[in-house]
């Protein structure tokens, strides 16, 4: 099943790569398993979001901006990572909220990349994903209703993903430690007795 993660093997999803890679001057391979982490994580969030009509209604506002046409995606070597990255803190801002630092020092601890360059991989990446949105929600003519429907067709789910991923990985098994709770929903495992492998193995086709 087709996922948000398939963008990495594409020409556009290694300019990404690169681009991140350079600005942070983190490896290649690093910045791929923080990006096949964090574009999961910020897809989940939207459809957490989407899933209230107030929630669904601002998101189908941002997406129809001309800015998010699909555009951005295919220019990505002409782009200033600067820029990129800054207008990323607004949209990681709006989508995790209160949540952004926990998520970027959670992942960062089960990663080989320092919390500033994680924090500033996930905010690069985000107006790339939200391009790739707007995109897709033009040419299937989505409104605000069909949102959710889209988000988990990007996501790669099926009834094993259904529920909120943000509620889930920040603390999975309920003792208010989200670090091993990230991790064992990434890279596998099964806490609290729920059912399903690794986010990255359900949203590829393994499990």
């Amino acid at each position: 099943m087709a996922s948000i993660l398939d963008i990495l093997n594409t020409q556009a999803g290694q300019s990404l790569i690169n681009t991140a890679s350079n600005r942070t001057s983190e490896k290649k391979e690093d910045v791929v398993s923080a990006l096949g982490m964090a574009l999961p994580l910020l897809l989940g969030a939207m459809k957490n979001n989407s899933k209230s009509p107030e929630g669904a209604a601002k998101l189908n506002e941002a997406l129809s901006q001309d800015k998010h046409n699909g555009a951005l995606f295919n220019q990505l070597n002409d782009l200033d990572p600067e820029n990129l990255q800054n207008e990323g803190k607004k949209i990681v801002s709006h989508i995790f909220g209160e949540n952004e630092e926990n998520i970027s020092s959670s992942l960062s601890a089960i990663s080989n990349i320092k919390p500033e360059n994680l924090s500033a991989i996930i905010k690069m990446a985000a107006p790339i994903l939200l391009s790739i949105l707007g995109s897709q929600k033009r040419k299937d003519n989505v409104g605000a209703d069909g949102l959710d429907d889209l988000l988990g067709n990007i996501l790669g789910s099926n009834s094993k993903h259904d529920n909120s991923f943000l509620e889930t990985i920040l603390d999975r098994d309920g003792d208010g430690n989200i670090i091993d709770d990230i991790g064992g929903m990434i890279l596998g495992g099964n806490r609290s007795g729920r059912s399903g492998g690794s986010i990255l193995g359900g949203f590829t086709g393994g499990k």
